[in-house]
């Protein structure tokens, strides 16, 4: 198991781009920009930092935006609302070994309700091919058919084959589901652990 750590401590920095989100939707082709830059036209989208190693969805919100961004915070970049199911997906040496669904409600990006696995198959998009033989594990989140984010890791919480995870939050009981078991996993957003089965 890679952690965020060890993948910033071993990137090729020729391959950093890869990790800053920002530089990922343009090179995508999204409507999208950094802060201080005008929107093209009102509407809705999400800003969200263009590097965070925390992970976690923190900082991610979606706001109205008129046109000008210079009041949002300092290393966020702007970018098109994108709608569908969020897929996590893991490959190894290129091929596709994982794919788990999450469920939130739509009020937060940081509390996840579930994630559990899934059939699909999804293609490695043709931008990550050309990592397939520098970094064994490549984990990408899509929102529908969208990239948003990509990982030179394996999704840390789907491991010993585990089917579904359900994060348990400060404050919540900890008596597991029928057919689940608890086990402790603290995180920075509030996580104390998860029902898995």
């Amino acid at each position: 198991m890679i952690n965020e750590e060890q993948v910033w401590e071993t990137i090729n920095s020729n391959d950093i781009w890869v990790l800053d989100k920002l530089i990922l939707s343009r090179k995508l082709n999204y409507i999208c920009g950094p802060i201080g830059t005008n929107v093209p036209k009102p509407d809705w989208y999400i800003i969200r930092p263009c590097v965070n190693a925390l992970g976690l969805g923190f900082g991610a919100k979606k706001i109205w935006i008129e046109k000008e961004t210079n009041n949002l915070p300092y290393g966020f970049f702007w970018c098109e609302w994108f709608e569908g199911r969020h897929l996590s997906v893991d490959y190894e040496n290129g091929n596709q070994i994982l794919c788990v669904e999450g469920i939130k409600p739509k009020n937060t990006f940081t509390k996840w309700q579930k994630w559990f696995k899934t059939d699909d198959i999804i293609q490695l998009p043709d931008i990550i091919k050309p990592f397939i033989d520098k970094y064994k594990y490549i984990n990408c989140e899509f929102i529908g058919d969208k990239l948003i984010e990509v990982h030179f890791r394996n999704n840390p919480d789907f491991v010993n084959d585990i089917s579904e995870y359900i994060p348990v939050w400060k404050g919540q009981s900890t008596e597991p589901p029928e057919g689940h078991i608890y086990v402790e996993h603290p995180e920075l957003n509030d996580r104390i652990g998860a029902f898995i089965k």
